[in-house]
């Protein structure tokens, strides 16, 4: 049996409008209807006999991993939180040192929780492979039998044959030119780097300790001024923070001797871009990929993403077109990776589009921001039956609640009663107050604000049952 360990970090800047700082691709359904890509990952282990899913995240992500693990049914998986990033080698070492803690040495299976992998069946096989070499204490990394010249992604060179399948890693190389990838792709000796892994958690550390004792000390300190939180694990930021930053190929994996190479040719795409999920997508006979409301006359190899409204498209090739509720993005597939600029841009600009949809998740349900102006603001709130938002108070602004569905239990002061279904009750400038749904099903209502400040930052919490400051 293993242990597999997912990693949910990362922004996914280049799917921007999409995916959001505190919504990554990771936690969307691109590839799949009705499962986010971490999800799918989850899900592509069964039968395979492995332990609880155990993943690492960062901080503000946590109750949206916590939902999406708890919908798979998963709500006693572990979740690491790492306050800041500080790149794979500290990540996978917080997990194999609460391993080895826990368990008596456990294979660890470290998995990206944004990949595609098609065939899950050839994935599995590929898994198999490995677990008798990382039993072994050999150090196994995933190479993806390649299919044309990339040169987005770094190359591993096979060597020889070690065990039954696998295969010892001649070197890591970078990401190569043109020239340079066909020339790898027709040796039939080069994979790509997936980024993929399986080990024993000590075996890991061993080598950490040998190659970056720095590393390794720091996320020992790390753990253990952490703390435990319902089913998350807090790691000691400021201990944390301090750590280097690494990958583990730098770390460990371009340092060891006992590195080994296992192929697995799976339909696997990272989906770095959108013209990278064009090309995974089912298209029509037109090279066309339509999601949502959308109409077409004429068009050809174009992707649109239709979220809120109707999209029509006229007589256009070659274009990626994503409509949110509060942003469209119009880029030609030639230039998609340049989304990350417009990212960047908004951050130079201080604006709110890269940080979060108008939808915003909250632990308790969600909220989205319908109207805004000089002192108001207008949210749609639905909170989950059970749920509770913090006891608080603001500063600068008023609130009106008016119920549309189900039932509120409110506080307000010294009273507490329920609002029911088309009736309302207003909250004053610094009263104490806190809202629950005590139903069976979800609390609609909507939320009037007005003050002369409204901005997320003016709360001041007495009390959260989700533990936030």
């Amino acid at each position: 049996m293993f242990l597999p360990v997912i990693m949910a970090g990362g922004s996914g800047s280049r799917l921007w409008p999409l995916s959001r700082q505190l919504n990554p691709k990771q936690f969307l359904p691109l590839a799949d209807a009705d499962l986010s890509m971490l999800q799918a990952t989850i899900k592509r282990l069964e039968g395979l006999g492995s332990g609880l899913p155990r993943l690492i995240c960062n901080e503000q992500h946590r109750f949206l991993a916590a939902e999406q693990l708890r919908l798979l049914g998963l709500e006693q998986s572990k979740i690491l939180l790492e306050p800041v990033g500080r790149n794979t080698a500290p990540a996978i070492a917080l997990a194999a040192l609460q391993a080895c803690e826990e368990a008596d040495d456990a294979i660890l299976l470290v998995l990206a929780a944004d990949h595609l992998i098609q065939d899950v069946e050839a994935f599995q096989a590929s898994i198999q492979t490995a677990l008798p070499l990382a039993e072994a204490g050999k150090l196994v990394t995933f190479g993806i039998v390649p299919t044309h010249p990339e040169t987005g992604y770094g190359y591993i060179e096979r060597g020889g044959k070690v065990g039954d399948g696998g295969f010892a890693v001649s070197r890591f190389v970078e990401k190569p030119n043109l020239a340079t990838a066909q020339d790898y792709l027709a040796t039939g000796s080069y994979y790509w780097n997936s980024g993929m892994f399986m080990f024993r958690a000590s075996r890991y550390l061993e080598e950490l300790q040998q190659f970056r004792p720095d590393i390794l000390a720091a996320c020992r300190k790390a753990l253990a001024g952490g703390s435990e939180d319902l089913h998350f694990t807090r790691v000691d930021t400021a201990a944390f923070t301090e750590c280097p930053e690494d990958s583990i190929d730098y770390a460990v994996m371009e340092k060891t001797q006992d590195a080994v190479m296992v192929p697995l040719d799976a339909g696997w795409s990272d989906i770095g871009s959108w013209s990278a999920l064009w090309d995974v997508s089912e298209k029509d006979e037109q090279g066309n990929v339509f999601k949502g409301d959308v109409l077409d006359q004429r068009s050809k190899n174009t992707y649109v993403h239709a979220d809120n409204r109707l999209v029509a498209t006229v007589g256009v090739e070659d274009l990626i077109i994503v409509e949110t509720k509060d942003a469209v993005l119009v880029a030609h597939k030639d230039h998609v990776q340049d989304v990350k600029k417009i990212v960047e841009q908004l951050k130079t600009d201080a604006r709110e589009e890269h940080i979060n949809h108008r939808e915003v998740y909250r632990p308790w349900g969600m909220y989205d921001s319908i109207d805004n102006g000089h002192r108001y603001q207008v949210k749609r709130i639905t909170v989950q039956p059970g749920a509770k938002l913090s006891v608080q108070m603001h500063h600068h602004r008023a609130e009106h609640w008016i119920v549309v569905s189900g039932t509120a239990k409110v506080t307000n002061g010294d009273q507490t009663y329920l609002v029911t279904e088309n009736q309302s009750t207003y909250i004053p400038i610094g009263q104490v107050h806190a809202l629950e749904n005590p139903g069976v099903i979800p609390l609609e209502l909507i939320e009037v604000q007005s003050g002369s400040y409204l901005g997320e930052d003016d709360i001041v919490r007495f009390e959260d049952k989700y533990g936030r400051a």
